[in-house]
């Protein structure tokens, strides 16, 4: 099931790029991150609520508080960076800049997370890589 998830979220993925590129013309990057920002939170919430899992707030332990934290932190800033970018760009090219972030995210899970780094996985970041400076270029 991960599979039809993880499918659904690169549709999703490809579905707000390129109507960001459209909606976000004449539009502060910023403002229309933090419109964006608000849809995401309160579609967030509904589903919180939908699912009645709100009351699971209080059993959220110092840690994850605080890693969660730095993942929101992080999204935003990469929000605010790909809004930026498609703003001044082309979606076709931004696009699979900001997915080197699979690439990224395996350097990352390896070092810090002590994931297994295989030949397979080394070989399908040159490519992932090899594939975004040819659609780049």
């Amino acid at each position: 099931m991960w599979f039809v998830f993880a499918l659904l979220s690169a549709v999703f993925a490809a579905l707000t790029s390129v109507l960001a590129k459209v909606g976000i013309e004449g539009v502060n990057s910023n403002l229309a991150t933090a419109l964006r920002t608000c849809v995401v939170l309160a579609m967030a919430w509904l589903m919180v609520f939908i699912t009645h899992t709100q009351s699971g707030i209080g059993s959220i332990g110092r840690k994850s508080w605080v890693f969660l934290i730095l993942s929101g932190l992080a999204t935003g800033a990469s929000w605010l960076c790909y809004y930026k970018a498609i703003q001044m760009g082309s979606v076709s090219k931004v696009a699979p800049i900001d997915k080197l972030s699979v690439v990224i995210t395996l350097i990352l899970a390896v070092i810090f997370l002590h994931e297994d780094f295989t030949v397979r996985s080394a070989i399908g970041a040159v490519l992932i890589t090899a594939g975004t400076v040819l659609m780049v270029l």
